[in-house]
């Protein structure tokens, strides 16, 4: 096994090298075909394991088939329930397995998939485990299988983001093209379920930031995401998933202005209400007694009496979203029409919020779709000039409501469009998705919370605006001598005792051969040295932890050490362990480079200065996050430590006394932010 663990670090380490020193087009072309490979592969094996499981639940145990969309056989599906007491215990019994299988296997497989992506890009593009992935399309299959309310988006996200972290950690990719690989990961496996590659490649540089553009992800995404619609296709089929909606519309009449208008105040809010009611059904679950495991049965048990009223509500809904565009419109009861948005935000509340496993990119298109539909409903027979499809109400609505929501108009804009070949729908569209987002960004509200609000907000970036030198300035220039090194063959206790003795909260790990395998925390020790002491230090290692390479200069490291907690590893080409870089580290080196480079910088950031203090009782910080804007303006939160370990998610922490925090600011100011961290002024 450690042989075989040596020649794969090797070869992978041989393999990222090259990769790394060719072209950025070359290596992208390379990097984003292999992620659209994976991406339409995940997404045609997690669209047959829904098929399967719907097909077993709701078809063979419960007796009702879901109607589906035209690029899904277009089936119309059951009229009425053969056995109507039995759905409510299908759909609690999807939730149960769901959770058993989530809860007990990979905990971290808990909702909807994409905004763990999403927190992966920020935090740690290394960090998605491969047993998340397998546990995600499982569990969701067998959540919406089974009726539960949820999207295959997410899933599908997982599966190609999850590989894209995988390269990261094969090939050892530098940080910055890690988040890449993982943002393209997220947009080229949405693209591909729903059959959008172009939206979903806009979606890869869109869904990261709430009002920024990742536009590093823009032409690698395009690459990823044509690839895995072509694989997705060739194995499924190329069809629109609603077909080409009402291709003789044209937008030829203004005052229909008025209506879209409306469509997109009716969004917008629907949208908040979405997200609103989404996360405070996560909050309620999760302050009610009893097993994880059990709460998504509750969940689906519920969704199941509600589909016995409104059977819109089960599975994915995209078949309803299909009625919906057309003529059968009509058909459906007005009050169904009507609530249905409502019901859909319930239902996709209790099957995901509960713990279950699925996406909710899919749920906010239906509840976009009837809010379109119900607006339509409501004018066709009193409006002149309202169209008489109610298809343009319909998709403009499904842009509005969720590309609000999830901060991506852009992206759900031609998603939508390419999922309904209606692109002649987007200049009327623009008015409503305009007006959606603008009522959500006042609210500052999204679907993702992982989403960070602009690249101001990545530490990283932040300190390296200040400190300008870093690019100039060699790893090997600011890296220390490890204290410690450690041997993957080394017993816990020993390891233990040796980081004592260095008094090191944590230590690279190289296996027989010198090769760095991961590294190791002081507490992951400290916990297992009561449980296993005689076990070997090898199944603790974090393989995902990031690294740098000895020839790269420090700017390239910083995304690296706020990655880590803090500190970081160098390595040779070779994967051999050259020195270790903390924040400390990094300060010296540029505050070393000042002194022969003055000329490159400004005043400010001349005279800069570190502080670092733990903060006091009587502090106003206590309490509060860093983003809650309570340090003047300037200054830069480098680092936070609790219990002697670094915090990586630095904006989100609320503070607490006795945090050990290092703030990089103007000279002016350091007194100021003295008496912050030490107590409050009077």
């Amino acid at each position: 096994m450690i042989l075989k663990g040596h020649i794969l670090r090797s070869a992978g380490a041989f393999l990222g090298a090259r990769v790394k020193s060719t072209t950025y087009i070359r290596k992208w072309l390379i990097l984003g075909t292999a992620i659209g490979i994976i991406a339409g592969l995940g997404a045609v094996v997690f669209y047959t394991a829904l098929g399967l499981a719907t097909h077993l639940f709701l078809g063979i145990l419960g007796g009702y088939n879901v109607p589906t969309p035209i690029g899904e056989g277009n089936f119309g599906g059951s009229v009425g329930f053969a056995r109507p007491w039995i759905i409510p215990l299908v759909v609690g019994l999807g939730g149960l397995l769901s959770g058993i299988i989530v809860f007990s296997v990979a905990p971290e497989a808990e909702g909807h998939g994409t905004d763990a992506a999403i927190e992966a890009v920020h935090n740690n593009p290394r960090g998605i485990r491969t047993r998340a992935v397998i546990v995600k399309i499982i569990a969701s299959a067998i959540t919406i299988g089974s009726g539960g309310s949820g999207g295959r988006e997410g899933p599908t996200a997982q599966i190609s983001a999850g590989f894209g972290s995988l390269l990261s950690r094969i090939l050892d990719l530098s940080p910055e093209d890690g988040k890449v690989a993982v943002s393209i990961g997220i947009g080229s496996g949405i693209g591909a379920i729903f059959g959008a590659p172009l939206g979903g490649a806009i979606l890869s540089a869109d869904i990261i930031y709430r009002d920024d553009f990742e536009v590093s992800a823009l032409i690698p995404g395009l690459i990823a995401s044509i690839i895995a619609y072509t694989v997705f296709g060739l194995l499924t089929t190329f069809s629109p998933l609603f077909g080409y909606v009402d291709r003789s519309y044209q937008f030829s009449d203004p005052l229909r202005l008025v209506w879209y208008g409306l469509i997109g105040v009716a969004s917008g809010f629907m949208g908040l209400l979405y997200a609103k009611g989404f996360y405070g059904t996560i909050r309620i679950f999760h302050r009610l007694p009893g097993s994880k495991m059990l709460k998504p049965a509750v969940g689906g048990l519920l969704v199941g009496l509600i589909a016995l009223v409104i059977p819109q509500v089960l599975g994915t809904g995209y078949g309803w979203i299909q009625k919906s565009l057309g003529y059968h419109l009509l058909s459906i009861p007005l009050w169904i029409v009507l609530l249905l948005p409502f019901a859909r935000i319930l239902a996709t509340s209790l099957s995901i919020g509960s713990g279950g496993s699925g996406g909710i990119f899919g749920p906010g298109m239906v509840i976009g779709a009837f809010t379109g539909a119900s607006i339509w409903r409501l004018l066709e027979p009193i409006a002149p000039s309202v169209p008489h499809n109610p298809a343009p109400f319909v998709i403009v609505g499904m842009m509005a409501c969720f590309g609000s929501i999830s901060r991506a108009p852009l992206a759900v804009m031609i998603m939508v469009a390419e999922m309904t070949g209606s692109l002649a729908v987007i200049p009327p569209a623009m008015i409503a998705v305009g007006i959606a987002y603008l009522i959500v960004r006042r609210s500052d509200a999204t679907i993702y919370r992982s989403q960070l609000r602009n690249k101001t907000e990545n530490t990283a970036s932040r300190l390296q605006f200040g400190m300008p030198l870093l690019s100039l300035i060699k790893i090997s220039q600011a890296m220390a001598k490890p204290k410690l090194v450690l041997d993957q063959s080394q017993p816990v206790t020993q390891a233990f005792k040796d980081m004592e003795q260095a008094q090191v909260p944590g230590a690279p790990v190289i296996d027989p051969a010198g090769q760095f395998v991961g590294t190791i925390d002081y507490k992951a020790l400290e916990k297992t040295i009561k449980e296993k002491p005689e076990s070997s230090i090898g199944s603790l290692v974090d393989k995902a932890a990031p690294t740098v390479s000895i020839d790269t200069t420090l700017d390239k490291a910083l995304e690296a050490l706020f990655t880590s907690g803090g500190w970081v590893t160098v390595l040779d080409p070779q994967r051999q362990v050259k020195g270790i870089v903390a924040i400390t580290d990094l300060v010296r080196g540029y505050h070393n480079a000042l002194e022969t480079n003055v000329d490159h910088l400004s005043k400010v950031a001349e005279d800069a200065v570190m502080i670092e203090d733990q903060i006091g009782q009587g502090s106003p910080l206590v309490g509060h996050a860093l983003r809650d804007g309570l340090l003047p303006h300037g200054a830069i939160v480098v680092s936070i430590q609790r219990d002697g370990t670094f915090i990586s998610t630095l904006s989100k922490t609320i503070l607490q006394a006795g945090d050990l925090v290092s703030v990089f600011t103007p000279p002016e100011q350091a007194n100021l932010i003295r008496h912050l961290i030490k107590e409050k002024i009077s």
